[in-house]
């Protein structure tokens, strides 16, 4: 984490288009995701060169394989920014190729607003691959705790969305937010 925060984050900052990095970990599962967040596709597609080695080198270091996914992000919102110690869950859904759209929206409608309203809510967001259907939300909470408070709640939730949208929920996955630094705008 310490190598990705103080080596590789300063790397892609220094990538034209790179607008952040965040990195969540599960330490009892051994999994980790890092997302560099960036001004348009166009730069993303012209960042591989240097981004790919990077990257590389990286999952050297942890002792795996890089499964490399692209993203567009939908929606993103934020109360405040996160602190530390702020955990994040993760819920991927598989989405009928015609649904991508009314998925989105009822994230806004349904899971987005019943979270905001959960004490220790940071923020929220969905990204989705229009190619594959595949979407992921991500719901930042200040503490462990809060996270904790939040999953009975989240579950009810998720089953209420999932149904409304038409989509089927893939996995579910709790993390801490080891590095937070996406510099991405407002796009509730």
């Amino acid at each position: 984490m310490a190598h990705v925060r103080d080596e590789v984050m300063p790397q892609l900052l220094d990538i034209e288009g790179c607008v952040g990095l965040s990195m969540l970990v599960d330490r009892m599962a051994g999994r980790c995701i890092a997302t560099s967040a960036w001004q348009s596709e166009d730069a993303m597609r012209a960042s591989e060169d240097r981004a790919g080695p990077i990257r590389d080198r990286v999952a050297e270091m942890l002792g795996g394989e890089p499964q490399v996914e692209h993203w567009e992000i939908a929606v993103l919102h934020r109360d405040h920014t996160s602190r530390p110690g702020a955990c994040v869950r993760s819920t991927w859904v598989q989405a009928q190729m015609d649904g991508i759209d009314r998925a989105i929206d009822v994230f806004r409608m349904v899971p987005l607003p019943a979270m905001e309203s959960l004490d220790g809510f940071c923020s929220a967001s969905l990204m989705i691959n229009r190619d594959t259907g595949r979407a992921v939300s991500s719901v930042t909470f200040d503490s462990q705790r809060a996270l904790e408070d939040s999953r009975e709640r989240a579950a009810s939730v998720r089953e209420e969305a999932t149904r409304e949208a038409g989509v089927d929920m893939l996995d579910v996955c709790e993390f801490e937010l080891a590095v937070a630094h996406l510099r991405v705008p407002e796009l509730a």
